[in-house]
């Protein structure tokens, strides 16, 4: 399996005997038809398959979460196109490191020899340092394979990204982690002492992470117990894994959309889930609460009006109560804004009354809406023929508020849900009065 297994930038000497080597090490894959799972990225008309094939391998970005195979795919691609394979961190490696690979790099293809540079955490170079490895790429002295698990979008320079491939490394299925298990076993010589609710989770608690689950196999290994234990025994006995979450990275991104679409969807138990995944994770419930109060505004808007008053509440007990407790209002709140009717009409119509403004800024407001605090503005006609709509039949005169020359736009289109279903039958009765009146 995977990045896993490997650390060193050359095969590392077989130990001494009787030297204890991890499981994850025992088991690191030969070839690339052993590594399990990333079969979208590994498979015969796959991105790597072709390339491999028809014997043009370019740079590579692997773009994934931790133990998923990154390290071990680059070490093994370098196996099999007979390049130096070399290994750096982008958290140790200085600028005079990386100068010094360079110039081995130089001297091996001189030699014949070319190179695969795997760069372990590449997005912790900045952007002056990745533009040193351009020169390089561009007339073959490296192949570069870079490893992260930001989105290279945000953290890779365009110019580096240009001239490599990104191929997307996924978090291990539970399928994935049952095959890893089996071949754990037949090394180990004996099956894990674990029911089969229990083996269930162990892989759960893995979390998608091949390294972790070869990690927590090793301790279940060597419990010597009578009879397989249970699925609480198991939680006893092992520490659960710490869900995957950074609040300042993709994850925190992610999640944060995967709630607001769950509400937009109007769907309570999955916007619980996502709600509690990213408390879970140690999000900040304030920004929690921000992000609700958003949405209230931005997909249920007049169609329920009462929404954005339910996610202030919610705010505020969260203020007065802390965590946990006030924790169970943002859950309120989340429930309340799934099931709420949804429209985002005005969210649209500020949109297309701010492109209009932008097209027609200049453009003054008619005379006659416009106040004559002056004698001079006064015989400039400001304020003549104002209708004052109280005294209007229905309290309603129908004159025109845009600018002049400005065609009447309809910005605001109620949807037929909810409270805004009342305010399109208004909407339409007054803009039949406005034609009558204006006729």
């Amino acid at each position: 399996m995977a990045d896993l297994f490997d650390s060193g930038a050359k095969p590392e000497a077989e130990p001494a005997a009787g030297v204890n080597r991890p499981l994850a090490d025992r088991l690191r894959p030969k070839s690339l038809a052993e590594v399990i799972g990333q079969a979208q990225v590994l498979g015969e008309e796959a991105p790597l398959g072709v390339m491999l094939s028809s014997g043009s391998l370019s740079s590579l970005i692997f773009w994934g979460p931790p133990g998923v195979g990154k390290t071990t795919i680059a070490r093994l691609l370098a196996r099999e196109t007979d390049l130096h394979f070399v290994q750096i961190s982008a958290i140790f490696t200085g600028v005079p490191d990386l100068r010094k690979v360079f110039e081995a790099a130089k001297i091996r293809r001189q030699n014949g020899q070319g190179t695969l540079l795997f760069v372990d955490e590449i997005h912790r170079f900045n952007k002056a340092q990745q533009d040193g490895f351009l020169p390089y790429m561009e007339d073959g002295t490296i192949l570069l394979v870079g490893a992260t698990t930001e989105n290279p979008s945000f953290e890779l320079n365009a110019a580096v990204l240009s001239r490599a491939q990104v191929l997307v490394l996924e978090r291990l299925s539970l399928v994935d982690l049952e095959l890893l298990t089996q071949r754990a076993e037949r090394e180990l010589g004996r099956a894990l002492p674990l029911s089969g609710e229990a083996r269930d989770a162990l892989h759960e608690m893995a979390d998608g992470d091949g390294r972790t689950l070869l990690n927590l196999i090793e301790q279940v290994a060597a419990w010597r117990v009578d009879i397989p234990l249970g699925r609480e025994a198991l939680a006893t006995r092992l520490m659960r894994r710490a869900s995957k979450y950074d609040k300042s990275g993709d994850e925190h991104y992610n999640l944060i959309s995967a709630l607001h679409k769950s509400i937009r969807g109007s769907d309570p138990d999955a916007a619980l889930y996502w709600l509690g995944r990213m408390l879970e994770g140690g999000e900040d419930p304030r920004f929690l609460a921000r992000r609700l109060t958003m949405m209230s505004t931005e997909d249920i808007g007049l169609a329920d009006p009462q929404a954005n008053t339910v996610c202030l509440n919610a705010w505020n007990t969260y203020e007065r109560l802390g965590s946990p407790e006030g924790e169970l209002a943002l859950a309120n709140a989340a429930v309340y804004l799934a099931l709420a009717p949804k429209s985002n009409a005005v969210y649209v119509g500020i949109k297309a009354a701010r492109r209009l403004a932008k097209e027609t800024g200049s453009a003054p407001p008619p005379k006659h809406i416009m106040n004559a605090p002056t004698k001079l503005m006064a015989e400039q006609g400001y304020g003549d023929g104002y209708a004052y709509d109280h005294d209007a039949k229905d309290g309603f005169s129908g004159q025109n508020y845009f600018p002049d020359g400005v065609r009447r736009p309809v910005l605001y289109q109620p949807v037929e849900r909810g409270f805004e279903r009342e305010l399109k039958r208004r909407s339409e009765y007054f803009a039949k009065l406005r034609l009558q009146r204006n006729s």
